[in-house]
């Protein structure tokens, strides 16, 4: 669940992206996974996707390297585009979740693109990389 007030448009990185559209301050927590909003699927539940279905859902969702278990970000949060020098860093979980917090890892302007390392929380960062 995005913390933060975004918007989505076009992207220089990849289609469409994720914009800030306030100005957020280093350390501001940006995401964060919200049990009953965003999804955890089991990979086994992806066999029951129609092929169109499951190559969406993989394009979207998350591999955690952990627990073996797709996320699937409900908001807007699932636009977030892959950068090795990302301003959104993903900092471990506050709570009790296995799912880890994004935060800023710098100021972010208003109208900045937001992005993450996918290599740090994706074990199926190959694939999206190939299939974009």
């Amino acid at each position: 669940m995005l913390l933060v007030k975004t918007k989505i448009g076009p992207s220089k990185i990849n289609g469409i992206g994720l914009f800030a559209d306030q100005f957020i301050p280093k350390g501001t927590r940006v995401w964060k996974f919200q049990p009953g909003f965003d999804l955890k699927i089991d990979k086994s539940d992806l066999a029951k996707l129609s092929e169109p279905a499951k190559a969406i859902f993989l394009k979207y969702a998350y591999l955690n390297p952990a627990t073996k278990k797709y996320i699937l970000c409900f908001d807007d949060a699932r636009f977030f585009n892959h950068s090795e020098n990302a301003n959104c860093l993903d900092f471990g979980s506050t709570d009790d979740e296995e799912e880890g917090d994004d935060i800023a890892a710098r100021d972010i302007q208003k109208g900045e693109e937001l992005t993450c390392n996918y290599k740090k929380f994706d074990a199926d960062f190959n694939y999206k990389m190939s299939i974009n």
